[in-house]
């Protein structure tokens, strides 16, 4: 079975500040709040990129994602590496300039399961924790010094 969501926020910063801010592993820890205690890259270091792959969280909780699409400062998707034995998770954040000079945030996800009942529940945690994700990624590149 499979599931999708769309979440979308505002920001005030540039789309490339926003990609800035998104795509730098390292920084999640500072603004992704307490599911993101931990964060970097386990790949890629030190500037990620298309095939890198970033560490988010901590020890068993952690999860492990794929950069799959990474297109500065327009859009970046990447799968969960974490648990594919379960389901396939892919996501996309996409990065729409507005004409304020802000970013219209659109973070999009499908889950794809064999296991019954499980697309469901899954799709509601992601749609709530990368819901929050996108506001205090918007956030955050509020807080940083513009990218050009």
């Amino acid at each position: 079975m499979r599931k999708s969501y769309v979440v979308e926020a505002n920001s005030t910063a540039s789309p490339e500040t926003v990609f800035a801010v998104l795509a730098d592993a390292p920084s999640w820890q500072k603004w992704a709040g307490p599911a993101v205690p931990q964060s970097g890259w386990e790949t890629g270091a030190p500037a990620g990129g298309l095939g890198a792959v970033r560490l988010l969280g901590f020890g068993p909780l952690s999860s492990r994602e794929e950069i799959v699409a990474y297109d500065p400062p327009h859009r970046l998707a990447y799968v969960l590496r974490s648990g594919e034995g379960l389901h396939h998770y892919r996501a996309t954040v996409d990065l729409q300039a507005q004409p304020d000079g802000g970013t219209h945030i659109v973070w999009s996800g499908t889950v794809e399961t064999t296991v019954p009942g499980l697309a469901a529940p899954l799709i509601m945690v992601f749609r709530r924790l990368v819901g929050s994700f996108a506001i205090k990624l918007a956030r955050q590149a509020e807080r940083t010094p513009p990218v050009h």
